[in-house]
């Protein structure tokens, strides 16, 4: 049964295929939003199942996103944004938490949902300074040589690149630490670059990240990896980490002390900040 803030396969548009459940959709449906369907809202439960407090994975990575915006517009000069896998529009998006500081700053956001383009192109309409493209954001070389890209950043002046909860979906041959390389090979001295992704932490918690790990895998959705922070850290070539370097994402500069302990979950999804030299 659906809510009425949520769709219904009535809704769905021609081109939207819901027989596959979209990483963007998904991650909607763990924040309580209404684009989704009930093939993401599938994956939502299965991976409650094993996990209760699942949609704690997302808000801790939509915090880390707020925060790490914030850090850089507030600290660090940087006044242009490349959003790898934006997804869908909630609350505090890059473009509002920069321009809010800083209200010359520009994003570029990239994604290939057809759901996200049709909130894209929405977002383009709003925002004079915040542009969107439709591409894979798996495929740097692509990316980097978008006519919208380059139009609107310039690779002259540091860039702030985020894939803040996207790589740990690539299910492609090319390694993961090869496409960051290749994004921060293409960037100027000063840039930051930003990667959440779900964690294995070696620890008590491991079982629980390889239970939700399987489920991601084995559910409509088809993939979801949960690294150890040494991988993660492999995908920060070259870079100086901002302390306290790649950390649980929940713990990552927070707004004030942890009074509360951490869900499970919550050991299970680290983010970090690393600046080019």
């Amino acid at each position: 049964m659906t809510t009425d803030a949520q769709q219904t396969d009535r809704d769905v548009p021609v081109y939207i295929d819901t027989s596959k459940a979209s990483i963007a959709r998904v991650y909607d449906a763990f924040l309580n939003g209404k684009d989704n369907y009930e093939i993401d809202r599938e994956v939502f439960r299965r991976v409650k199942a094993v996990a209760p407090e699942a949609a704690q994975l997302a808000y801790d990575n939509r915090a880390f996103l707020i925060r790490a915006t914030r850090f850089i517009a507030n600290q660090t000069g940087i006044k242009q944004y490349l959003d790898l896998g934006s997804g869908l529009p909630t609350a505090e998006n890059t473009h509002q938490v920069a321009q809010r500081i800083e209200p010359d700053s520009v994003v570029v956001y990239v994604d290939n949902d057809p759901v996200v383009l049709a909130h894209g192109r929405a977002l383009l309409e709003e925002n004079e300074q915040t542009h969107f493209i439709a591409e894979d954001i798996f495929e740097p070389e692509r990316i980097l040589a978008d006519e919208t890209v380059r139009k609107h950043l310039d690779f002259t002046q540091p860039i702030a690149l985020f894939q803040m909860g996207t790589i740990h979906h690539y299910d492609g041959e090319r390694a993961p630490a090869d496409i960051m390389k290749t994004y921060i090979d293409a960037l100027p001295s000063g840039s930051i670059v930003g990667i959440s992704h779900f964690l294995d932490p070696l620890n008590e918690y491991s079982a629980l990240a390889r239970r939700m790990e399987d489920v991601f895998i084995h559910s409509p959705m088809g993939t979801g990896v949960f690294r150890t922070r040494e991988q993660i850290e492999g995908m920060f070539p070259g870079l100086s980490m901002v302390d306290p370097g790649v950390t649980l994402c929940a713990e990552w500069w927070p707004d004030g002390p942890q009074i509360k302990p951490l869900d499970e979950v919550q050991y299970c999804i680290a983010g970090g900040l690393g600046v080019k030299p």
